[in-house]
C-alpha cells in the first residue's frame, strides 16, 4: 500500500500537513483495517453499488470495486442497489488495474461444490429434463448439464424418454467426473429404495393362491414379467388364457395393469410363477352336455403337427384330428396336405373324456367310406382294368389307390411275364400312374389283389415251342454268380447257365457282356425257367465227330433245328408277340 500512496508528494502538495510520522502510521493502520483481503480464484460476497445499463458495480470489501456484465444477471429480475450476490474472483487486478469478477463462474463453482455435496451426503437434488439424448436424458443441476441413462429413469423400462422432457425431476448423484466435466444422476435408486420396503412386505406375505395386482413390464415370446410392486413375476403364455395363443401380444399390452394369482416360487422367493386363465372356470367345465360320441362339432384348426391337427371347439376346449382320421384313404400323409392353421371346419366327436378334458374327432367320417358303397363289387370286379396311383413300394409287392380309400396290392410277381423282378422299385416309383387288372377282391376284409402282367397274354405259351429241350440261340450274358449266370434270350426272356456249361470250347471263361450260342438243357413253362448250356454246343459236335455211323443222323436233326429257326420267326402268333413286347 505504501509503494501505491506516498505521503510525502501527498504533504507536498499541501495536503497531510500537521499529522506526525506515528500519526500517519496510525491513519494508514486504520484505513488498511477497513478492506478485507481476497485470493483470486475464490468465491466471495459483495454488494452492489450500482446498476448501469452494461454493467453491476459490486463492493466486495476490496481497495477497489468489481464490474460484472449486466447479462450475468438475467436470472434475477428483480435485482437492486444494496443486494447481496456471489461472484468469482478472476484477478485481484487487470491491464487497467481493476478488480475482475465473474457472477457467470461463482455459479459455476458453487453448483460443482453443491453437486459434491450431494456425492458425499447422499443427497437428494433436484434438476430439470432439457432435452433427451442417445440412451437417456440431460439434466441441468444447479446450471450443471448432467446425464440421467435411460436404465435409472424407472424401475421399469421406459420407452418414450420425450414424456419427460422438461418436467422436474428429484434424483441422486452417482458418479462425478472432473477431468470430462460429467455428472452422472439416477431417479430410479429413489424408486427402489421406496420399493424395497413393500418388496419385503409382498414377499413376507407371499403365498400360493394369492391373487395380486400387477403391471406388465415386458414381453417375449414365452411369457410376460409383471411388476408386483417391486417384485417382478412370470406370466407363463400357457397360463395366460384358456384358448391357444402364439405371443401374449395377441391378448396383452405393455403397461397394462392385470390381476394374477401365484401359482408357484422357490424357496428363495427369487422366482415366482404366476397365472391368469386360473383366475376364471375351466372351459370344459362349461361344455354342452349333449356334445357326446357321434356328435357333429364346429370350430377352428389352431395347431397342426406330424401326427395330426387340432380344432378349437371354443377356447380351451380342443379335440385332437388324428392324420389317420382325416381321409378314408390307407396311406398316412401329411396333415398339412388336409388343412391348416385357421381353416373352420365340421368333424365328428369319435372319443371324449370330460375328466381327463381330452376328445378325438374325425373328418372323414362326414363322407361315406369308399368300402360299404353299394356299386363297390360292380365297379372293381374281377378281370376291370382300372388305373391308380403308386403309393408304396416294399419288398413283395407295391400298393395302388384306385381312388381315396380303395388301395389293392400287385405282388411283385404280377408285375412282368418275362422280367424277374426282385424289387418293385426296379420297375416303378411312388407317384407313378399304373394300369392294373382285378385279380381278386374281398370287401370284408378291405383287400384288392391286382395284376399288371395279366393286361398281356401269357407268352410262355408260345415260348415252349420257340425254345425246345435241344434248340440252339445266342444270347447275351447279363451277369455272373459263384453258380453260373444269368442270360439274356431274343424276346427278353431271361435263362440260366451253371458255371460248368458255361466254358468256351478253348477253355476260357465268358465275361458279362459277350453273345454266345447256348442249347436249352431245360425248359419250364410253369415255373417260367429256361436253364441254357454253351459247352453242349460244341460237346456234341465233337461226339459226332468221334462217332462217324452217326453222321448220317446228325445232319438230319441240324437241319431239322435250322429249318426250326428260319421258319419261327415267320409264324403270325409270333411276330405279333414281338410286336407287342417291341411296343412295351
Amino acid at each position: 500500500m505504501e509503494n501505491e500512496f506516498n505521503w510525502d508528494e501527498f504533504e507536498v502538495a499541501g495536503f497531510g500537513q500537521g499529522y506526525s510520522k506515528d500519526e500517519k502510521e496510525q491513519l494508514l493502520a486504520m484505513y488498511e483495517g477497513t478492506l478485507g483481503e481476497i485470493n483470486e480464484n475464490e468465491v466471495v460476497k459483495g454488494t452492489i453499488v450500482s446498476i448501469t445499463d452494461r454493467d453491476v458495480v459490486l463492493n466486495v470489501g476490496y481497495k477497489a470495486d468489481g464490474l460484472v456484465p449486466l447479462n450475468e444477471f438475467r436470472d434475477l429480475t428483480d435485482m437492486k442497489v444494496g443486494d447481496e450476490v456471489e461472484v468469482f474472483v478472476e484477478s485481484q487486478e487487470d491491464v487497467n488495474g481493476q478488480l475482475v469478477l465473474s457472477r457467470k463462474k461463482a455459479k459455476i463453482v458453487k453448483a460443482w461444490e453443491e453437486i459434491q455435496g450431494a456425492l458425499d451426503n447422499d443427497k437428494v437434488i433436484e434438476g430439470v429434463v432439457k432435452r433427451r439424448t442417445k440412451g437417456g436424458l440431460i439434466v441441468d443441476i444447479f446450471g450443471i448439464e448432467s446425464f440421467l441413462p435411460g436404465s435409472q429413469i424407472d424401475v421399469k423400462p421406459i420407452r418414450d424418454f420425450d414424456v419427460f422432457v422438461g418436467k422436474q425431476m428429484e434424483l441422486k448423484v452417482v458418479k462425478i467426473n472432473y477431468a470430462n466435466d460429467n455428472v452422472v444422476v439416477s431417479h430410479k435408486v429413489l424408486i427402489e429404495k421406496d420399493l424395497e420396503k413393500q418388496k419385503a412386505e409382498i414377499l413376507n406375505n407371499l403365498e400360493r393362491g394369492q391373487v395380486l395386482e400387477g403391471v406388465i413390464k415386458n414381453m417375449t415370446n414365452f411369457g410376460v414379467f409383471i411388476d408386483l410392486g417391486g417384485v417382478d413375476g412370470l406370466l407363463h403364455i400357457t397360463d395366460i388364457s384358456w384358448g391357444r395363443i402364439n405371443h401374449p401380444e395377441e391378448v396383452l399390452n405393455l403397461d397394462q395393469k392385470v390381476n394374477v394369482v401365484v401359482l408357484d416360487f422357490d424357496d428363495d422367493k427369487r422366482r415366482i410363477s404366476l397365472g391368469m386363465k386360473q383366475l376364471t372356470p375351466h372351459p370344459w367345465e362349461s361344455l354342452d352336455e349333449t356334445i357326446d360320441v357321434g356328435s357333429k362339432v364346429k370350430g377352428k384348426i389352431v395347431n397342426v403337427a406330424d401326427y395330426g391337427a387340432f380344432l378349437e371347439i371354443k377356447p380351451g376346449v380342443e379335440g385332437l384330428i388324428h392324420v389317420s382320421e382325416m381321409s378314408w384313404s390307407q396311406h398316412l400323409r401329411n396333415p398339412q396336405d388336409f388343412i391348416k392353421v385357421g381353416d373352420e371346419l365340421e368333424a365328428v366327436v369319435l372319443t371324449i373324456d370330460r375328466e381327463e378334458r381330452k376328445m378325438s374327432l374325425g373328418i372323414k367320417q362326414l363322407t361315406e367310406d369308399p368300402w360299404t358303397k353299394a356299386d363297390l363289387a360292380s365297379k372293381y370286379a374281377v378281370g376291370t382294368k382300372h388305373n391308380g396311383v403308386v403309393r408304396n413300394l416294399t419288398n413283395f409287392g407295391l400298393f395302388i389307390e384306385l381312388e381315396e380309400g380303395i388301395d389293392g396290392l400287385v405282388h411283385v410277381s404280377d408285375l412282368s411275364w418275362t422280367k424277374k423282378v426282385k424289387h418293385p422299385s426296379e420297375f416303378t416309383k411312388v407317384g407313378e400312374s399304373l394300369e392294373v387288372v382285378v385279380l381278386e377282391i374281398d370287401p370284408e376284409q378291405r383287400r384288392l389283389a391286382l395284376g399288371h402282367k395279366q393286361l398281356e397274354e401269357n407268352p410262355w405259351e408260345h415260348f415252349e415251342t420257340v425254345f425246345e429241350v435241344g434248340s440252339v440261340h445266342k444270347g447275351t450274358i447279363l451277369n455272373k454268380t459263384d453258380k453260373g449266370a444269368v442270360v439274356e434270350l431274343q424276346y427278353g426272356i431271361e435263362g440260366f447257365c451253371l458255371g460248368k456249361s458255361l466254358k468256351k470250347e478253348d477253355g476260357a471263361t465268358p465275361e458279362a457282356g459277350e453273345t454266345l450260342e447256348f442249347k436249352v438243357a431245360e425248359f419250364s413253362k410253369e415255373d417260367k425257367k429256361i436253364i441254357l448250356s454253351h459247352t453242349g454246343t460244341y460237346k456234341e459236335e465233337k461226339k459226332a465227330a468221334a462217332a462217324p455211323k452217326k453222321k448220317a443222323a446228325a445232319p438230319k436233326k441240324d437241319a431239322k433245328a435250322d429249318e426250326g429257326k428260319a421258319t419261327l420267326g415267320d409264324l403270325d402268333a409270333l411276330a405279333k408277340l414281338k410286336e407287342n413286347m417291341d411296343k412295351k
